[in-house]
């Protein structure tokens, strides 16, 4: 189908990121997967060409250019692997927090570096006993002088290991009532004082990802990296989940479709009984289910990344979009795997890796489950 939002500008980028990727990244993501890291020299190429926060304006080193440029980046980058969703966390979940709530001088000091990739940024929420339950963080910031002073860990945090700068999730009021008012959002810059990683995170899948703890441990952070206003933390981290949540829909279905096209091409040449297995009425009629679902929910999140464009408030639709896209994905890589038979479960097959790697997809940037308690909430029930 013709994307509303897409133009011949962002298809001649897309030819030009394409072309960066088969040369840059392709030939390389095994070894990533091996090492557990995406090189910082990847990303400083990436930062070279363009590839890096492009939505941030021309006088902080951005492109200054609108969001289908960088759907264009997510699509693109999902199909080299799904451990590249750090770049996308990077780019259209953490920066827009900067450029939305930031002081013009955090802007100068930080975005120029982000868009280059010299500085790599992640966002800090999940702690060991709060996931989804955001009001019940428990790392403090506490206001002492010119300075607050940090104590707590949080975990599971994408892009932890290489990460430059932080925005960390805090209590800078534990007393107030309801206790999300109490949160405010800091950054925390590698080499501050008190703040150290624990371990990269061993996954099931997202191999190259550098999944981290963080520790804070009386860690001072100078009161200028406070983002935004104290007590504000969880309104904004709450008007930023839509686009979090549409990004992991996106790379869903760009996984979802990937695996199809992997599958198609194996069961038009994989042979039993003498034939093709694609001749197969139950192939026939798997196939047939999984494009159509995936045709489907392409139409939906296509309407939905041009709303998001236009600003329009799809905190409904998005949470539907989060949840089906990535149920669709799970439920797809089972049945590729299970059509590739034996070599479905071998790892030089990429089915293999995509299998492993999707599942998570369920599980962070809320869960599923909680995408189906804001869609009962936001239909009365």
């Amino acid at each position: 189908m013709n994307d509303t939002y897409i133009t011949e500008e962002h298809e001649l980028f897309r030819k030009s990121l394409r072309k960066f990727l088969d040369k840059e990244a392709y030939p390389y993501y095994s070894q990533w997967e091996k090492d557990g890291m995406i090189p910082r020299a990847f990303w400083r190429k990436m930062g070279e060409q363009g590839f890096l926060c492009p939505n941030i304006n021309e006088e902080y080193g951005g492109s200054g250019v609108d969001f289908g440029y960088s759907v264009v980046i997510n699509e693109e980058l999902e199909r080299v692997g799904s451990g590249t969703i750090g770049i996308g966390l990077h780019n259209d979940i953490v920066i827009p927090y900067i450029t939305t709530y930031g002081t013009e001088e955090q802007k100068k000091r930080w975005l120029p570096k982000c868009a280059t990739g010299e500085f790599i940024s992640a966002i800090a929420m999940t702690e060991p006993g709060a996931g989804s339950d955001l009001a019940s963080i428990r790392t403090t910031a506490i206001k002492v002088d010119d300075h607050y002073v940090l104590n707590g860990e949080k975990t599971f945090i994408t892009n932890g290991m290489n990460a430059d700068l932080v925005i960390v999730a805090v209590k800078t009021d534990t007393k107030v009532t309801p206790p999300y008012r109490g949160i405010s959002l800091v950054i925390v810059e590698k080499g501050m004082k008190g703040f150290t990683r624990g371990r990269q995170l061993n996954k099931v899948g997202l191999h190259c990802q550098d999944t981290a703890e963080l520790i804070f441990d009386d860690c001072v952070v100078s009161s200028e990296n406070l983002l935004g206003e104290e007590g504000k933390g969880f309104y904004y981290l709450m008007e930023k989940l839509q686009q979090e949540r549409l990004i992991v829909a996106i790379a869903a279905q760009i996984a979802a479709e990937e695996m199809i096209r992997m599958t198609m091409a194996f069961i038009k040449e994989r042979k039993a009984f003498g034939k093709a297995i694609s001749s197969f009425q139950n192939t026939q009629f798997k196939m047939a289910e999984m494009v159509t679902d995936v045709e489907m929910s392409r139409a939906f999140l296509q309407k939905l990344i041009y709303d998001h464009m236009k600003q329009k408030d799809i905190v409904t639709q998005v949470s539907m979009a989060k949840w089906k896209c990535t149920e669709n994905a799970r439920r797809i890589a089972t049945e590729c795997m299970q059509l590739h038979g034996g070599y479905g479960y071998m790892e030089e097959y990429e089915i293999a890796r995509r299998y492993r790697d999707i599942p998570v997809a369920s599980i962070y940037a809320g869960t599923n489950e909680m995408m189906k308690s804001i869609i009962a909430k936001n239909l009365g029930l």
